[in-house]
């Protein structure tokens, strides 16, 4: 199923995110992404919880979705469950079969509770949707993401996604189980 919608830019929005979302989403209503290891074009729309659900696929925080999560699983397109490093990803436990996403949001490079988030959703809810990274998020944390089980990301404008996506193969080798890989070197 595709992410594909048209977005609606709203003002109040983008005062409200605290530099979770990228300016490229504030200016463009597609814009591309990376998902399973490819460039694709998204239109999902991240929005907050004082503003009004419009049409197309669309992310809501966490207290939201616990707030209205009877009408959001009556929409016909996809709802992401949008979460920051404060949240409890635990608390999506029961839930985690119903939405099509969880977005992690990185307000900072330097901010690493979505690594934990990713690997919590991945080993210990089993969960199998797609887990996005967005934000300020650097190259050489990538191919980290990857093996807590980020399967997609949304990174700040000015990033270069074909860069982001070479930085998949830095490593050839790991020694570590994790999300990616269920055995340690030792025991393949």
């Amino acid at each position: 199923m595709s992410l594909l919608c048209i977005v609606r830019v709203m003002n109040d929005f983008w005062t409200h995110t605290d530099g979770l979302v990228p300016n490229h989403l504030k200016e463009k209503s597609m814009r591309k992404i990376i998902r399973d290891g490819e460039i694709v074009e998204c239109g999902m729309l991240h929005i907050e919880d004082d503003q009004s659900i419009p049409q197309g696929d669309i992310s809501v925080s966490l207290k939201r979705w616990q707030e209205e999560k009877t009408s959001l699983l009556q929409r016909d397109t996809q709802v992401g469950v949008r979460l920051t490093g404060e949240d409890d990803i635990r608390l999506m436990k029961d839930d985690l079969e119903k939405v099509d996403l969880i977005v992690l949001t990185f307000p900072k490079f330097a901010d690493g509770r979505g690594y934990s988030q990713a690997r919590i959703l991945r080993d210990e809810l089993g969960f199998r949707g797609e887990v996005r990274a967005i934000g300020d998020i650097l190259k050489d944390q990538i191919f980290y993401l990857l093996r807590c089980g980020v399967s997609a990301f949304e990174v700040t404008d000015g990033k270069d996604l074909q860069e982001a996506l070479e930085s998949f193969s830095d490593f050839t080798v790991t020694y570590q189980a994790a999300a990616d890989t269920e055995k340690p070197i030792y025991r393949r």
